[in-house]
């Protein structure tokens, strides 16, 4: 049976888009989040009091940043996947520049907006380091890594990893594996098990800004494929999986209806109560890191912590 030919003529994104809203059940790739309106949200998120990774996380660094990139041996390049706005990572840039005398950095995102206030914030507040930002889905094309030449520091925090099914985060690990030196390393972000009332919070918090990030996908379909949405007819749905150890959002169909994605040619029918998946993330053990870890052919040299062990980073050795 030959392949539809509107199937084999779509990008990625308008790709994902009708394949996961034609499979049982629907999904969404989480990448598609990120567009300038849901990046900006995301940075939102990041401020809420319920969302505790984030500031969990810089704590991390802010004790241990000089740390971290003298373990990192010689690499004076830094480069970070989903780089985000790189908030976090100047603590990390700014220890580099002590023990470096050139330090360069390279965020990666498939958000030009993210990209560009990274940017800014790197080259207003240190001048010093060289910034070359890249476009690029490091989840697909991690082999473009491979050309940047001399000792790296690959920083992948922020628990991205967690959006990953365990044997697609392994299989990420490996690919990111193969880009790199031997003696070339990888800082990886974990967010920690911990209980549920601490969990739900931080994914659908009080001022309904995680709800407006998870919606805008929808927006997105709607301003990109000439969909017709209606964001009421959803709600924002999270629910903890404990036998998987994750956190799911999903966007829940409050009646039965139709939506048209008409640059897709498709009709998408929706029952009430049926959703679509749009994220995992998952939670971690000690144990579920080193298997990740090892699976993905890196070795953990070393791991840092807050004092509730809410959030480890670990080094991971090329």
């Amino acid at each position: 049976m030959s392949a539809d030919p509107l199937v084999l003529s779509l990008d990625g994104n308008a790709r994902e888009v009708l394949n996961g809203l034609t499979s049982r059940p629907k999904r969404l790739a989480s990448k598609l989040f990120y567009d300038a309106e849901g990046s900006a949200l995301f940075e939102q998120i990041t401020d809420l009091p319920e969302y505790y990774l984030t500031l969990t996380e810089q704590g991390i660094f802010e004790r241990f940043a000089s740390e971290m990139v003298s373990a990192a041996g010689e690499a004076s390049t830094i480069i970070e996947l989903g780089a985000g706005t790189a908030r976090k990572t100047m603590l990390l840039l700014r220890a580099a520049l002590e023990l470096h005398s050139a330090v360069r950095f390279i965020p990666v995102d498939v958000s030009n907006f993210a990209l560009e206030v990274a940017q800014d914030r790197v080259r207003s507040e240190l001048p010093q380091v060289v910034v070359q930002p890249l476009v690029l889905d490091y989840t697909r094309q991690a082999s473009t890594l491979a050309k940047i030449p001399g000792p790296k520091l690959v920083l992948y925090i922020g628990s991205s990893i967690g959006n990953f099914e365990p044997m697609a985060a392994s299989a990420l690990l490996r690919r990111l594996h193969a880009s790199l030196a031997p003696g070339d390393s990888l800082l990886l972000g974990t967010d920690m098990r911990k209980p549920v009332d601490i969990l739900i919070p931080a994914y659908d918090d009080a001022s309904g800004t995680t709800a407006q990030f998870n919606l805008n996908i929808l927006a997105r379909i709607n301003r990109e494929f000439d969909a017709d949405f209606d964001l009421d007819c959803f709600e924002h749905h999270v629910v903890w999986n404990d036998s998987e150890s994750r956190i799911e959002m999903h966007l829940k169909s409050r009646s039965s209806q139709v939506v048209n994605i008409h640059a897709l040619e498709v009709s998408v029918p929706f029952a009430k109560g049926e959703t679509i998946h749009t994220e995992n993330s998952y939670k971690f053990t000690s144990s579920m890191i080193e298997s990740m870890a090892y699976n993905g052919g890196f070795k953990i040299e070393q791991t840092w912590s807050d004092e509730r062990n809410w959030f480890t980073v670990s080094l991971l050795r090329a």
